[in-house]
């Protein structure tokens, strides 16, 4: 077989996708994909690095799965009724939701821009995704557009992310109730960015068996972790549960995120910092001119420039990363995603941005 015929046996659609790419970051501010900037304290770091020298590696992954599993639960405040099940990061547990509900004539809907993963994951399902445009201006859900959607379509599956991401913005609650109330299929509370906002699902699930809420400890500071969990009705997630591959999330992956949450007060306390540092840059972006920033709930400042591809480049070249998020949606034109760091590289940032304005 030639190698032309061994990538004729590949989907057309997924030869003719592009694959997700990240960016090199050795040697620069890196504030393009809202990780947790800060690292752990050395003494913390001894004692974790003491903690998976001793995992038996040689088992596959089995007990500490579920003591990760429980442990998360505590931690997220669920009632003992609701199930919980793990993911290697949220993407797995996109994927695994995704194919949960792929039947013929299946629908995935979610408002737009929002988190890329949905729409590619029904795409691979090769399920139709049905995108909402939120309201120009302030990325509020358009709820007369979301409930008509939603009765002309009969999504299996709607995602709400909250925060949205790139937007950071809390949607309104009211309008999430009534959108919740009108949905014929599971509705999936996306809570990626939990550790920075206001609020939660948490009671919104409890009112509403087909409400799951979805977080991830990349957020928390593990993103090199990957560990994604989903909770919700426990009968519900046990046929999700069903569909996760049984060894997914390594002995490694679970050591590290208990040791984390044993030590949950040091992350606080970074939450925390970052949140002050979220409301610093908004300050300084606000006053900036040609600079327009949206007030967010996550560890990220959406803004408009007056050219992102520009700014792009010229931060770029000055050591800064961030997003350039233009070319996702037209609402989006020229805007750009800013990841909250640590003050000094926030200050650098800043200097950054002042330089290429001048």
């Amino acid at each position: 077989m030639s190698l032309d015929q061994a990538l004729a046996q590949i989907r057309p659609d997924v030869r003719a996708a592009q694959a997700y790419v990240v960016q090199p970051s050795t040697g620069f501010v890196k504030l393009d994909i809202m990780e947790n900037p800060y690292r752990l304290p050395t003494e913390l770091q001894l004692a974790l690095g003491e903690r998976l020298g001793a995992v038996a590696i040689n088992r596959y992954p089995a007990e500490r799965t579920a003591d990760l599993a429980a442990a998360l639960k505590v931690h997220a405040g669920l009632p003992e009724a609701f199930g919980i099940t793990l993911g290697n990061g949220s993407d797995e547990l996109i994927s695994l939701l995704t194919l949960a509900v792929s039947k013929p004539g299946a629908v995935i809907l979610s408002p737009l821009p929002s988190f890329v993963m949905y729409e590619m994951s029904a795409r691979h399902q090769h399920l139709r995704f049905v995108g909402v445009p939120l309201q120009a201006g302030d990325f509020e859900l358009d709820e007369a557009a979301m409930l008509a959607a939603i009765a002309e379509h009969q999504p299996a599956l709607i995602y709400l992310s909250y925060p949205n991401n790139p937007t950071g913005n809390l949607w309104d609650a009211a309008a999430i109730e009534r959108i919740v109330a009108a949905a014929p299929g599971l509705v999936v509370m996306d809570e990626a960015y939990q550790p920075f906002a206001s609020s939660d699902s948490l009671a919104l699930m409890a009112r509403h068996p087909h409400v799951l809420v979805m977080r991830t400890m990349s957020k928390f500071g593990l993103a090199g972790v990957r560990i994604g969990y989903l909770c919700g009705s426990a009968e519900l997630v046990a046929q999700i549960e069903k569909l996760r591959p049984p060894f997914n999330v390594s002995v490694l992956n679970a050591e590290a995120a208990l040791f984390a949450l044993e030590h949950a007060e040091v992350y606080a306390a970074q939450a925390a910092e970052l949140r002050q540092q979220r409301e610093r840059l908004f300050s300084a972006l606000q006053a900036m001119p040609g600079v327009t920033p949206w007030p967010s709930q996550g560890n990220m400042i959406l803004a408009r420039v007056q050219d992102a591809a520009a700014t792009f480049v010229a931060l770029r070249a000055r050591g800064v990363l961030i997003k350039n998020v233009s070319a996702m949606h037209p609402l989006l034109a020229n805007c750009v995603r800013i990841t909250v760091g640590t003050p000094d590289e926030n200050t650098l940032l800043l200097q950054a941005i002042q330089a290429c304005l001048n």
